[in-house]
């Protein structure tokens, strides 16, 4: 083990570190030599394990994990988010702040992400300002089974991609992103999502911020109620606020 990982192992206040510093810690090895899509997941969960507050995740955020979100959305190409995360959490258009794009062109990005949803019913409003206020044209990935109707009224906001049968599969959902050059996938959750890509293995990477509360009552879980195999998963990198840890964990290569 190099000194540097025993440095990103040792707890380091969020605060004592400035954007750049983050940026460089999150984007180092978040790639894959072959040119196929690094999927990370970023999430925030109490210490017993719950992922909502409420019903929704906000609750459980502090200005620390505001703040590493934030910079997650800049280093990535696209941003994959479930279409009930979206509605439950009342997403808008994907649109970073002046200064988050001037970096992103600084540093030989698209000035904005694209906004990639899944969503296999399709029920999403083409008059949203999600599709109307858009930077960039966001995508949907659907199913074969969608409804027509809907089919064709988002597709006038869209680019709508049939990526499953009945359900969206993470293969033909990365093949799509990989044919765009959408190589940094940021993924918002939510467990359902998370859930089939952990069943698909699919995940390279989860961003977790550990808030220090107990939350009790049946809020949901990480990864959602999908069938798969346990994925082993490896500490890369410690960050701590008072008492919330944000830890951030790669998949762990080594054979069983």
């Amino acid at each position: 083990m190099t000194a540097a990982r025993i440095d990103r192992l040792t707890p380091t206040a969020v605060a004592d570190a400035d954007d750049q510093q983050l940026l460089d810690w999150y984007d180092e090895g978040a790639v894959h030599a072959d040119g196929r899509p690094w999927v990370r997941l970023n999430f925030v969960a109490s210490i017993d394990g719950a992922v909502t507050r409420d019903g929704t995740s906000g609750g459980l955020q502090d200005p620390a994990d505001h703040r590493v979100f934030d910079l997650l959305r800049r280093l990535a190409d696209v941003v994959l988010v479930g279409a009930g995360t979206v509605r439950k959490e009342g997403y808008g258009a994907m649109r970073l702040p002046d200064e988050d794009a001037a970096w992103r062109v600084a540093h030989g990005r698209t000035p904005q992400p694209v906004f990639a949803i899944v969503s296999a019913e399709l029920g999403l409003g083409p008059s949203s300002p999600i599709f109307a206020e858009a930077p960039v044209r966001p995508i949907v990935l659907t199913t074969a089974d969608a409804p027509d109707d809907r089919f064709q009224a988002l597709s006038e906001v869209a680019d709508v991609v049939v990526a499953g049968v009945d359900l969206v599969e993470s293969s033909f959902l990365l093949e799509e992103f990989q044919r765009r050059g959408l190589l940094r996938v940021h993924c918002e959750g939510g467990p359902t999502l998370a859930g089939l890509m952990l069943a698909d293995g699919a995940i390279d990477e989860i961003c977790l911020t550990v808030t220090a509360t107990l939350e009790g009552g049946d809020a949901g879980r990480v990864t959602g109620a999908v069938p798969s195999d346990p994925q082993g998963m490896r500490l890369a990198q410690v960050l701590r606020s008072d008492s919330t840890l944000l830890l951030r964990y790669v998949r762990d290569e080594t054979p069983a």
